[in-house]
């Protein structure tokens, strides 16, 4: 069913409505935003904990406007603080980011160099009063960076890159190489391997390409913002940083045609018509950049008010979605004979938190880092999906539930009991960064919903739950939006590029104690749910 509306002014940005079934200095940092929206639901009422959510200026906002010059001030810093850290004369410090949060504390991310070589895995985050004063550091590696030499004994091939692997025991110089080509479902594959320069003996290697799966074509009246045109009207958001939707028409590459129509009326809410899986894709992107900008007080993915694109109907029969940072973007499959796009509310946030996760602490996709990467996209996907509040697609701790890619109308993961999905791990165990990354997030998922709802049987938007401890403790919830602010600043000023599941129990136990205070309930209930994982 179609919802005409009228014309417009030319070029102007507007919001439609159609009925479709659819899915570092701190002088130069400004803090004051305006606080965060709290996302009620009635079983919040019940939880009792000693605080209000915070507020998004102390989560650590940098407005986009004074970000550039945030950066650059640090940057002007970055030898002082260089020294300050004692670093090697041959290291040099470049800022990626500056976040001051409503303590005054100044939180400066930095990459590594050694010798002009990028340090993989050599990166760190300062944490400045607003007086210059260096209070703590967090660093990928604690070893110190250097090598006998910079000249490699082995050669490499001509698209190497000379890097310093900090990722292993001792720094070593290596290759990095990159292989692109196409993984067995269709996604692309960008595997990045690194080589030691001296042995060749292989040192790590990862895949760039950051997947996920999620609904579609189940949010049923949604608002849209398009962009008038010479021609008609097209899909962009004019309102949130110019996000801009694409058709590759069932290619691979490239960004295909931007999504136009000529009376501004989008889509019928059925896979069989092209314009369904765009207006799904544009929604949820723009639901996801509310939900970053109004809970988290970040404008954009990287924090600089920029968008990204999202590209639909890649492929032929595509069951999946990824994002993808060499071209900032998000990319949607059709499914099933070309009729159910992966294009829901719960995976643009899913794949846009791959991109914010980019952003900030970097997690290496593999191991346990990894595993810490893919929750991070259910945990926020699944809040987004929450915050939409859509009553056709009910907020849920439920992976996929819709699309039923196992054909049997079961969820694609579980976050209340992450081993119902026959692979994840409800609880940590030295193996678990051996599995895949999809699966080792269980963990994480687990913890986030204990963390929310609290142990045991609960019904929540109409379904129900039953988690359960590792050591069979009871849990309270403090609530979601507690739960994924002190999950966002720990992921955004206190984790690094190689965290692992005992680096993110102490980057949270920090993030609570900033946000609620080091007597709170709330921290209390970290550390309790941390070791409810197994995670001590």
């Amino acid at each position: 069913m179609n919802l005409h509306t009228t014309p417009h002014n030319s070029r102007a940005p507007r919001t439609t409505r159609r009925l479709a079934a659819l899915a570092a200095t701190a002088a130069m940092v400004v803090a004051g935003v305006q606080a965060g929206t709290a996302v009620a639901t009635p079983d919040d009422d019940a939880r009792t904990t000693s605080a209000k959510p915070a507020t998004a200026a102390a989560l650590g906002v940098n407005p986009s406007a004074q970000r550039a010059t945030a950066i650059k001030s640090a940057q002007a810093e970055a030898s002082s603080a260089a020294k300050a850290l004692k670093l090697g004369g041959q290291e040099k410090l470049i800022a990626r980011d500056v976040i001051k949060d409503a303590q005054g504390t100044v939180h400066t991310r930095y990459e590594r160099t050694y010798d002009g070589l990028p340090v993989l895995g050599g990166d760190l985050v300062t944490h400045t009063t607003a007086a210059g004063k260096i209070k703590s550091v967090d660093k990928a590696t604690d070893a110190k960076i250097a090598v006998a030499s910079t000249t490699p004994k082995l050669k490499a091939a001509a698209s190497a890159r000379k890097v310093i692997y900090a990722g292993g025991e001792n720094p070593v110089l290596a290759w990095e190489t990159v292989k692109k080509g196409v993984q067995k479902d269709g996604t692309p594959s960008r595997v990045h391997t690194i080589t030691d320069a001296t042995t060749g003996k292989k040192l790590h290697s990862y895949e760039a390409i950051e997947t996920g799966t999620g609904n579609s074509q189940y949010s049923g009246e949604v608002e849209i913002t398009t962009t008038k045109s010479d021609a008609g009207f097209e899909l962009t958001d004019g309102e949130r940083g110019g996000h801009k939707t694409y058709d590759l028409n069932q290619g691979s590459s490239g960004t295909g045609d931007l999504v136009t129509d000529d009376d501004d009326t989008w889509g019928d809410g059925t896979g069989g018509d092209r314009q369904t899986a765009a207006v799904d894709a544009h929604y949820g992107a723009a639901k996801t950049w509310d939900f970053y900008k109004t809970a988290l007080g970040r404008d954009g993915i990287a924090g600089d008010g920029k968008a990204a694109y999202s590209r639909v109907h890649y492929g032929e029969n595509y069951v999946n979605a990824f994002w993808d940072d060499s071209c900032f973007c998000m990319t949607y499959g059709d499914g099933e004979g070309n009729k159910a796009a992966l294009t829901s509310i719960d995976v643009a946030a899913h794949e846009m938190t791959h991109g914010l996760t980019s952003a900030t602490a970097n997690l290496d996709y593999a191991g346990e880092s990894g595993g810490l990467n893919e929750a991070t996209s259910d945990i926020l996907g699944a809040s987004v999906e929450f915050f939409a509040d859509n009553a056709s697609d009910a907020g849920d701790y439920l992976i996929g539930e819709k699309i039923d890619i196992n054909g049997d109308g079961t969820p694609l993961r579980y976050m209340d009991k992450p081993s119902k999905d026959g692979n994840s791990a409800d609880f940590w165990d030295e193996n678990l960064g051996n599995l895949d990354v999809h699966y080792s997030s269980g963990v994480a998922n687990h913890f986030f919903y204990l963390l929310a709802e609290g142990s045991g049987k609960k019904t929540i938007n109409g379904v129900e739950y039953d988690s359960a401890t590792s050591d069979g403790s009871t849990l309270t919830g403090i609530g979601r939006e507690k739960a994924y602010q002190i999950w966002y600043k720990a992921l955004s000023v206190y984790m690094t590029s190689t965290t692992d599941y005992a680096g993110a129990r102490v980057a949270t136990e920090k993030a609570a104690t900033d946000l609620f205070g080091a007597d709170s309930e709330e921290l209390k209930a970290v550390s309790a749910t941390w070791t409810g994982v197994n995670v001590k």
